[in-house]
């Protein structure tokens, strides 16, 4: 047991399944290592489960079959949760930042995640324009300036799943003139989790269709 470390919610082997020995060990490893990485603050791992890996987790079920870009991946949150969970998907974890690639190429080794490609880039400079299928980002930014460095990289057709928090529709009003500009339809917001989690821990996405 590591000091200070969350227990295990009983909500993770309901949303990691048959995958839950890797969720725990993902979390393992970003609760002994993710401080001195730079990859979560000193206060998170009383929350690490619920806040951050179960947040990400149930994001699980929007995801398709097809390739799906993580804008910002930083600790692997969400895209290891979601290439633990979903086997099926092609994920492609975008991060800047050196020392957060070798964790997350690391940890791509550890779990033995063949459905994963890291790349170090910017979104806006990873060479992904018309690509993806799907693409998602935790804790970016907020919508107006995410979106634009987002929605390029969808095919015709592709979706964004974005994860926000309790101003997220504040965020959407603020984002009507890049909505527009990158032709975004069926712009809405789900909220999941409730009945898994409680109800401080739901996890809200804004999900839309570009072109």
């Amino acid at each position: 047991m590591i000091d200070g470390l969350e227990p295990e919610p009983a909500a993770a082997a309901e949303l990691f399944g048959e995958h839950l020995e890797a969720g725990r060990a993902f979390t393992s490893a970003l609760a002994r290592h993710g401080e001195q990485l730079g990859l979560i603050g000193p206060l998170e791992l009383p929350r690490l489960w619920t806040r951050h890996v179960l947040n990400s987790a149930l994001v699980a079920p929007l995801m398709r079959p097809g390739r799906v870009g993580d804008v910002g991946s930083g600790a692997g949150l969400p895209g290891l949760v979601l290439a633990i969970i979903r086997p099926d998907v092609s994920f492609t974890l975008i991060e800047p930042m050196e020392r957060r690639i070798a964790w997350l190429e690391r940890q791509v080794d550890e779990l033995e995640l063949a459905n994963v490609t890291v790349m170090r880039a910017r979104a806006e400079e990873s060479k992904l324009y018309g690509a993806l299928d799907q693409v998602t980002a935790r804790a970016v930014s907020a919508l107006r300036t995410l979106i634009p460095v987002t929605a390029p990289l969808l095919k015709a057709g592709g979706e964004l799943v974005l994860m926000k928090g309790a101003g997220v529709d504040g965020e959407i009003d603020a984002a009507q003139k890049v909505i527009r500009k990158y032709k975004l339809r069926d712009v809405e917001v789900l909220v999941l989790g409730e009945g898994v989690v409680s109800a401080t821990e739901v996890t809200r996405v804004v999900r839309a269709t570009v072109g």
